[in-house]
């Protein structure tokens, strides 16, 4: 059976060799590659490659991730409440959209952090990870804010999770009161390793950056928070963790974490 990471472009991926060592672990003959896809191509390939026999499922990555949601024949109420779908299914017929994105990075934060009951966080992004990580933060959060470059788009998301408003990112000062700095941005993602979403001047002892991004493992945001006396959690446990989720909704099996956190790892580093 074939499994793709649907996205555009796909190539920085360790998603392959992650699903692909959990399948290998168990026994499994199917096969999980990249499949590179151009926004303009995606409903096309919706209806060539994925509503095929030979397909099993994907993983739905950036820019796709809100277009998915009116592509597919029926919406689990994990993509609805994130306003997003990161894992597609396709079984007798039906194509089926779900999100695993904030439970894996939810768990990730909870696991490295602690108790994030009396945090206020920041979110920074309203796209497609951002929505639904917003959706499972908001009701375990003591605050959560979104700044985002456009504005609209981060007060339509806190309106839609009835979170605090939206604010411009720029208005950086708002990031010198928070606990928990979430980035859901691509920004600081290879190539453009240098880059961070914010200025490090703004950053203090005691908070705890969540980059979601995994390569590099260390990003610029979360070697600034280190440098000022904080913490930082990196995005490789988060891709891990929804995709042990996704592998689980695909097979019925849940796969060891550790396995595929190892792979993810051994793809990175070698890239490097």
């Amino acid at each position: 059976m074939k499994f793709y990471l649907l996205g555009y472009p796909v190539g920085h991926s360790v998603s392959p060799p992650m699903h692909n060592a959990a399948f290998k672990e168990l026994g499994m003959p199917h096969d999980y590659s990249s499949l590179g896809v151009e926004p303009s191509r995606l409903a096309y390939t919706i209806k060539a490659k994925i509503k095929v026999d030979e397909f099993g499922g994907a993983s739905v990555t950036i820019p796709h991730k809100i277009e998915m949601l009116r592509l597919v024949d029926e919406l689990d109420g994990s993509a609805e409440r994130a306003g997003a779908v990161n894992t597609l299914q396709w079984k007798d017929g039906v194509l089926t959209g779900y999100n695993t994105d904030a439970t894996g990075g939810v768990k990730a934060l909870i696991e490295s952090y602690g108790d994030i009951s009396q945090a206020k966080t920041i979110l920074l992004g309203a796209g497609g990870a951002a929505n639904a990580l917003a959706a499972q933060l908001a009701p375990r959060v003591k605050e959560l804010t979104i700044l985002n470059r456009t504005v609209e788009k981060a007060r339509a998301l806190a309106e839609r999770i009835g979170t605090n408003s939206g604010s411009i990112i720029y208005d950086q000062a708002l990031i010198e009161s928070a606990d928990i700095i979430v980035n859901a941005t691509p920004v600081g993602m290879h190539p453009n390793v240098g880059a961070s979403p914010i200025d490090k001047r703004h950053l203090h002892e005691g908070q705890m950056v969540f980059d979601i991004v995994y390569n590099p493992l260390k990003t610029q945001i979360m070697l600034d928070v280190e440098e000022a006396g904080g913490r930082s959690l990196g995005g490789l446990w988060m891709l891990v963790y929804q995709g042990v989720e996704a592998f689980e909704i695909w097979t019925g099996v849940r796969p060891s974490a550790q396995t595929m956190y190892d792979a993810a790892k051994k793809a990175l580093l070698e890239r490097h």
